[in-house]
């Protein structure tokens, strides 16, 4: 696809695009170097490039939800794998930020190194026996002196198997009061913490998801987040911070499949002409545009919300119907560029070979979209039941 083609996709500021292209230009030979290595080894590799650093307050540039979702769209523009990307977006938007909104200077200053990239959190939330209701969890943490004692498991957590820190929700009170629930920051190499299984996965195979068990595991009074019982309150802002912005993830893979998917419709013989001459083709392509214009649009105007200063919590119907769309979108510029590509789409050593487990996974990630469209119908005033 030419430089202005490209070019006419662009959306975002003068500035916010320089980010982008700078840290793709930045990741690529990187990307190049490290792809054979494990996780680990390429987390690092792109927190060094400084993708996990999170940028001070600065009148002459993009503010800082903005340049983190350019650097993590430039290093998916350079190739970085799609399970890395949203990794990185997940401990950025649905940790990093949330964390540094909800703990003070100090607090935040002790855990910052994260944006070294040598010690990776997840964010420990769904059980086996539930995952969107919350209140069905079971692990519980008791008071104990001035610290808690946690004993339950956690389930399906993306990094679990290689994260140093966790996030973690637990029970402190019975019922379903709003109170019930509390939040807790800890490492993992506490006494009476282990991992359990670790998945295989057929959706962004590359980064690792596992269980963490938890068997009276003492924990000091600073783990806890907050206010005993506000974990439902922590919750709500690391969700939306998530379904706010964690779809940046996608914009490079979308953007890289549909400059793939032109440049060999231009190049095609299909009929004694070119494939890119045919309408039905040309009108595929088209949707494959709109759908990425309309995914960086709503990212970008979510990002600058943020950096505005308006409270994730109160973009909670916002950031539902940002996720629901752009991850609809991913899996419908999907589904055009592999009808495009007929069988080369499932051959995995052509070049034209589709990912179609990862789109289909941003559907499930960060909230399954059928509940979050239940959640939006309930703000807007229709007596939905759980």
């Amino acid at each position: 696809m030419s430089a202005a083609a490209t070019a006419a996709l662009r959306t975002g500021a003068p500035e916010t695009e320089e980010i982008v292209d700078t840290y793709r230009d930045l990741a690529a030979p990187v990307v190049a170097q490290i792809a054979d290595e494990g996780f680990t080894a390429q987390w690092r590799a792109m927190a060094d490039l400084g993708v996990l650093q999170l940028a001070g307050p600065d009148a002459t540039a993009p503010g800082p939800v903005t340049r983190s979702l350019a650097v993590i769209e430039g290093i998916g523009l350079a190739g970085a794998d799609p399970g890395l990307c949203y990794a990185l977006a997940s401990q950025l938007f649905g940790m990093q930020f949330p964390l540094r909104d909800a703990l003070g200077d100090g607090a935040w200053r002790a855990v910052d190194d994260v944006q070294q990239g040598r010690v990776l959190l997840c964010h420990a939330l769904t059980e086996r026996g539930g995952g969107s209701d919350p209140f069905s969890m079971e692990t519980r943490a008791r008071r104990d002196g001035d610290g808690f004692v946690l004993d339950g498991a956690k389930t399906f957590i993306t990094a679990a198997p290689v994260a140093d820190r966790a996030i973690v929700f637990a029970r402190t009170a019975e019922g379903r009061s709003p109170f019930a629930l509390s939040a807790f920051l800890f490492p993992l190499d506490l006494p009476g913490i282990r991992r359990g299984e670790t998945f295989a996965k057929t959706a962004l195979p590359t980064v690792p998801m596992g269980e963490l068990i938890f068997e009276g595991a003492r924990l000091p009074a600073g783990a806890l987040l907050g206010e005993e019982g506000s974990g439902l309150a922590v919750m709500a802002s690391t969700t939306a911070w998530e379904r706010s912005v964690i779809l940046g993830y996608a914009l490079g893979p979308m953007q890289r499949l549909l400059a793939r998917t032109v440049d060999w419709a231009a190049d095609r013989d299909h009929f004694n002409r070119s494939m890119g001459a045919s309408h039905q083709v040309a009108g595929r392509i088209s949707d494959m545009a709109l759908a990425l214009h309309r995914s960086r649009v709503q990212l970008y105007s979510m990002a600058a919300r943020l950096d505005a200063g308006t409270p994730a919590r109160q973009l909670a119907a916002e950031a539902a119907l940002t996720k629901i769309s752009v991850s609809e979108d991913y899996v419908r510029l999907t589904e055009h560029a592999t009808a495009l590509s007929g069988v080369r789409a499932f051959l995995p050593d052509f070049d034209l070979a589709a990912d179609l487990a990862g789109p289909m996974a941003a559907l499930t990630y960060a909230g399954p979209n059928d509940l979050l469209r239940v959640g939006v119908a309930r703000q807007l005033g229709l007596p939905v039941e759980n």
